[in-house]
């Protein structure tokens, strides 16, 4: 398997599992931060299927730690139930993250043209803010009531 049939693979199973976890969520704002977790594995996912046919890709920055802010913001005050084992799938995305943010500044290194490697890289970097996105959302179930009164959210930085 070559690398960008390894990638459109690592990606649209990140995909489908944060659609799963998406669908499954019984909390509105958790849904959308997941479902925009989902839209930009599908963004990477073609944008490695454009390199792997020689087109050269454009890539949009994601705006999913933005959209968290604002999502986190909105649900506010409002009370739901989170469970320990799902703080453990939670996890274990983050470790899958991680991984395929290690994969790709690999891969990157192993380009032959400087725009491939910088969209490996920019791959790389959006692998690294779902890393920390995920982060919050752990901090977050772990400890909801003081999570939210943090003022103005200083734990969700722009990456």
């Amino acid at each position: 398997m070559n690398i960008f049939d390894y990638a459109m693979q690592m990606e649209r199973d990140g995909e489908q599992f944060y659609r799963g976890l998406a669908d499954t969520s019984r909390n509105q704002g958790m849904a959308r931060i997941l479902a925009g977790l989902a839209d930009d594995e599908a963004k990477h996912y073609r944008i490695v299927a454009e390199m792997a046919e020689g087109v050269e890709p454009s890539m949009v920055e994601t705006t999913v730690l933005a959209d968290a802010k604002n999502v986190f913001a909105e649900m506010q005050g409002e009370s739901f139930e989170l469970g320990g084992l799902q703080v453990d799938v939670y996890r274990q995305a983050q470790e899958i993250e991680r991984q395929s943010r290690d994969f790709y500044r690999e891969k990157a290194e192993q380009m032959t043209t400087s725009a491939a490697q910088a969209i490996l890289l920019k791959i790389a970097d959006e692998e690294q803010r779902h890393f920390v996105l995920l982060d919050h959302i752990i901090e977050f179930m772990d400890r909801p009531k003081t999570w939210l009164e943090n003022a103005e959210f200083t734990h969700l930085d722009e990456y």
